[in-house]
């Protein structure tokens, strides 16, 4: 177990890795697909350097089931981002990589009658490194590589930290992660697939690094503003091209682990700061986690 966080490894009776513990990046922009495709491709070139082009070695076809990604693969993928108005495109490493490494795309076609009922609907992106890399390359290298992902992308919001590494559509698996996650907050559950529809220009979360851009920070007084309600010791706020922001809370990315009074202060400062820009899932909304389990989680740097 590294000081910073724990080593989850929850396994299936068939010895399948089902939940770990890894680094996620996510990027949320309020623009459609067609105009943010090339965008996001250059982003998985980025990715892809950062870990070795052959890490990736399977994607999701429209049937449901994992291919090799071989040249008719990359022709499909390349479809994908071709597509004048959806796409997605879902890759993950080898067979045998045990869900160390992602890519997820879901570009939108914002305003299409489909998603009517849906008007703060984004595209977005993420990808996931295991945190063996963070061990191997720092944490250095991987904000270096957090940044230089965002600074290709439109986004208004993002966030990059520790994880649940998991598939919440999984039976029993929601259970398996509220073992876990109230115990060390600063762990996220993924649900960028669902927030897609409704998080707008909103921010989703809080963690190591928090993404900022409009209209969210320029409503914060800017780069400047924000940095004058932030005093937590190891916080920064570094201002970004096209008048947008990143904050870093601290060298490391944290868990906490509230069971040893690591209550991740400042986490819980940003969250103050930035409560009435965060995007918490409406009651009506349908989840994995009831509705009380939901709103305890979203509110952990707040309640």
């Amino acid at each position: 177990m590294s000081e910073h966080y724990p080593r989850i490894r929850v396994r299936s009776t068939h010895d399948i890795l089902l939940i770990r513990e890894a680094l996620s990046f996510t990027f949320y922009m309020r623009h459609p697909h067609a105009e943010v495709t090339q965008s996001v491709q250059h982003t998985l070139d980025a990715y892809r350097r950062a870990i070795a082009p052959s890490t990736l070695g399977q994607y999701v076809a429209q049937d449901g089931y994992w291919w090799p990604i071989d040249e008719d693969g990359w022709k499909y993928i390349q479809g994908q981002f071709s597509s004048s108005k959806f796409a997605w495109v879902h890759l993950e490493g080898e067979e045998g990589h045990e869900r160390s490494y992602h890519f997820d795309y879901m570009g939108k076609q914002l305003g299409a009658s489909l998603f009517a009922q849906y008007p703060e609907v984004v595209s977005a992106v993420s990808f996931w490194l295991p945190t063996e890399y963070l061990e191997e390359h720092g944490p250095g290298r991987v904000r270096e590589l957090a940044i230089e992902l965002a600074a290709l992308l439109p986004f208004c919001s993002g966030h990059v930290g520790l994880a649940f590494n998991c598939d919440l559509g999984l039976v029993g698996i929601p259970q398996e992660v509220l073992k876990w996650c109230f115990r060390y907050p600063g762990m996220n559950i993924p649900t960028v697939n669902k927030d897609t529809y409704r998080v707008g220009t909103r921010v989703r979360t809080i963690a190591w690094l928090t993404f900022l851009g409009q209209p969210v920070l320029g409503e914060l007084g800017g780069a400047e503003g924000l940095r004058s309600r932030l005093q937590t010791p190891g916080t920064t706020v570094q201002e970004m091209e096209g008048d947008r922001a990143v904050v870093t809370l601290g060298p490391w990315p944290e868990a906490g682990d509230t069971e040893k009074g690591h209550l991740l202060p400042a986490y819980r400062e940003l969250a103050r700061a930035l409560e009435p820009w965060t995007y918490f899932t409406p009651s009506s909304e349908s989840s994995r986690l009831d509705k009380e389990e939901r709103r305890r989680w979203e509110r952990r740097f707040l309640d």
